[in-house]
Order: C-alpha cells, then sequence, then structure tokens
C-alpha cells in the first residue's frame, strides 16, 4: 500500500484526523500529554477527570468505544490501571472517517468519562457510536 500514488494524502489524512481528534479532546477538557501529535497515535492524560485508564478503557468499552489504557509520563497509577489513554486515528480514516467525525468521536469519549459508572450514558453513545460507524466501511476495497 506505501507504494502507491494515494498513500501520501491517506498518511496525512490520518495525521490531519489525529489533530482533529486531539483538539477536540482538549475542547472536552482532557489534556493530550504531547500538547497534541504529530502522527496517528495520542496519549490522554485522565487525571483531570479523576479516572483511571482502566476505568476509562472499561466504560468505553461499553460504549463502543475501542482504546488501550496506557500509563502516562510519571504515572503514580500501577502499570495495569494507568492514568491514560492510547488513541489513534488509522482504523477510522481506513474506513473514511474525517475531521468531522473525529470531532464527534472526541465529544462522545468526554460524555462517557464524564459519566464513567452511568449505563444509560453507556447505552447512549454505543447507539451514536453504532450510528457514525454504520456510515462508513471497516475496510473499504484496495485499503
Amino acid at each position: 500500500m506505501a507504494a502507491q500514488p494515494g498513500f501520501r494524502d491517506y498518511a496525512a489524512g490520518i495525521v490531519r484526523n489525529a489533530r482533529a481528534l486531539a483538539e477536540q479532546l482538549g475542547t472536552e477538557g482532557l489534556r493530550i500529554v504531547s500538547g497534541g501529535t504529530d502522527n496517528h497515535l495520542m496519549l490522554v492524560d485522565l487525571r483531570p477527570f479523576g479516572v483511571t485508564g482502566k476505568v476509562a478503557q472499561e466504560a468505553l468499552d461499553r460504549a463502543g468505544i475501542t482504546c488501550n489504557k496506557n500509563a502516562i509520563p510519571n504515572d503514580p497509577e500501577k502499570p495495569f490501571v494507568t492514568s491514560g489513554l492510547r488513541l489513534g486515528s488509522a482504523s477510522c480514516t481506513t474506513a473514511g472517517m474525517g475531521p468531522e467525525e473525529m470531532r464527534e468521536i472526541a465529544s462522545l469519549i468526554g460524555y462517557v468519562l464524564r459519566a464513567v459508572d452511568d449505563e444509560a450514558v453507556a447505552t447512549d453513545v454505543r447507539e451514536q457510536a453504532n450510528r457514525l460507524c454504520s456510515k462508513f466501511t471497516p475496510y473499504p476495497e484496495g485499503a
């Protein structure tokens, strides 16, 4: 795929989407450890929300959003708990999503993280995430 002419545009789209996600997460009150991103990944510091990475990952999973708990620099939590989340943009970009969808996803993440124990929120976000994802093909032909 990297040898194909469209790969440069695809790679630029991944970074553009990651930046949109990071910016909107900041608007949601989350801190991106590096202040933003120049690639497809970002590390989110959850301490301002008073939520651990483990709790956040589980809450987001119940809401239909896939992520990974991740340690942050000088993390006060144990490695199996963590104070952060690792998020990326590659799979969403591959499916055809753009910055608008990434901002929507960030808003959904913020909504869940403000109510990690609220199953009604998880159900609502899962429905919204399913509606959003239904508009895109996970692995389009040729990707």
